[in-house]
């Protein structure tokens, strides 16, 4: 598995398991978890998921998966905006741990941007590193003004990655933000690599899929991978699934796909704010 270096040395898989959307049907547990756990057999050690995500159900079936297994995984998992204080951020991380089983997360993002204020939320996941409940943090949904704001500060500074909606249909942090957090060395998370299916049948994916007799899906992470540090974690809650995202990583994009890809779809002529979904 490729990695990307984060700012303190350790190495981030370039290609992870996604959670959003699992743990809302108790019916489908049983799959999302032998899901999750073919990836750990596939290598696909980065997970992500965050308290919002079935309202803790996605970290209960995280939980389950890693069961036995916590040394395989790059665990990731995210705080609301309304949590985000001092001591609320703490009391959500510690519900966060009891729900996964676990005693440290690797990596605690702030979901998006509230009424925090910034150092508010800093101290307290400076204050959770420091007790050995997370290795790193960082932030989500952050635009270029957001990460200037966040890296005024020393603690700012020590943030390990921006996790943002990133695929061939949402390409506007490419004028702004991905090139900041480059110049920063700092890994961008790019979340909904293939927009939730909805660009899968657009002719030129499908072209660039023919050619190399794999499934669009397979393509469009493929090309999020190829974009330099930048790491992609798509959802599979089915074994088959997670086997096809698996794939994708060993899928070499030529100049000439590149290209067809590009001219399909295009980069904004200018910025835009930053997409959330």
């Amino acid at each position: 598995m490729r990695g990307l270096r984060l700012p303190g040395g350790q190495e981030l898989p370039v290609l992870g398991q996604g959670t959003w959307g699992m743990g809302e049907r108790r019916a489908q547990r049983a799959a999302e978890v032998a899901a999750l756990q073919r990836g750990l057999d596939l290598g696909l050690g980065l997970i992500d998921t965050a308290e919002m995500y079935g309202s803790g159900g996605a970290e209960e079936v995280v939980g389950a998966a890693i069961a036995g297994r916590r040394d395989e995984v790059f665990l990731v998992s995210k705080v609301y905006p309304h949590n985000a204080g001092r001591r609320d951020a703490v009391a959500a991380c510690e519900r966060s741990l009891r729900r996964l089983g676990t005693d440290q997360l690797d990596l605690y993002l702030l979901h998006w941007r509230g009424s925090t204020p910034l150092a508010e939320t800093l101290d307290a996941f400076e204050q959770l590193r420091a007790d050995g409940k997370i290795r790193h943090y960082g932030v989500s949904n952050f635009g270029p003004g957001d990460m200037s704001e966040l890296f005024e500060s020393e603690l700012g500074r020590r943030s390990a990655t921006n996790q943002v909606l990133y695929n061939l249909t949402r390409r506007g942090i490419e004028l702004d933000l991905l090139p900041w957090c480059r110049e920063q060395e700092l890994p961008v998370m790019a979340y909904s690599p293939i927009e939730q299916g909805r660009l899968l049948g657009e002719p030129a994916l499908r072209r660039v899929a023919d050619r190399h007799s794999v499934t669009p899906a397979q393509i469009a992470i493929a090309w999020v991978l190829a974009q330099d540090g930048v790491c992609a974690i798509p959802k599979a809650a089915t074994v088959a699934h997670v086997e096809q995202n698996r794939a994708a990583l060993d899928i070499e994009l030529s100049t000439a796909d590149l290209a067809e890809l590009d001219a399909g779809f295009p980069a904004p002529p200018h910025p835009v704010p930053l997409e959330i979904l």
